[in-house]
């Protein structure tokens, strides 16, 4: 099955696996969703990922989820910028999550990053999530 939007799908797989208390949640592999897992993992609201081959070559990639006495790590994570409206920011624009508590993950030309990261690389791009 095709989707339109990879990162938005697995983000959604995410979110419904932590509702339902799942430990881990699969997703289709590709490039820029490591990017983010690794952005996710860096900041601790995952406590890792790992890359599986499959039968079809597409191979998969498993997220163990984090949880703190029983409930999510991950209390929201959102979408911003999505196929059908992209959201570029300068850095000075880059927005900040519950004051500086959450995270924004900005893909930039130096790489896929975290908002503070890319404040302190002096980089701008398109925000592609925020998570709280």
């Amino acid at each position: 099955m095709s989707v339109n939007d990879p990162l938005g799908d697995m983000l959604t797989r995410i979110r419904n696996a932590q509702m339902r208390g799942k430990s881990t949640v699969s997703t289709p592999a590709s490039k820029l969703r490591a990017w983010v897992l690794d952005v996710l993992s860096a900041e601790g609201y995952i406590r890792g990922y790992e890359r599986k081959d499959t039968a079809n070559g597409q191979g998969e990639l498993v997220i163990s989820l984090k949880y703190y006495e029983g409930t999510p790590v991950i209390r929201t994570i959102q979408r911003v910028s999505k196929p059908g409206r992209r959201v570029y920011m300068g850095v000075n624009e880059i927005p900040t999550v519950r004051n500086g508590l959450g995270v924004s993950i900005v893909s930039t030309p130096k790489g896929v990053m975290s908002d503070a990261a890319a404040r302190s690389a002096n980089v701008g791009g398109e925000v592609l999530c925020t998570v709280f």
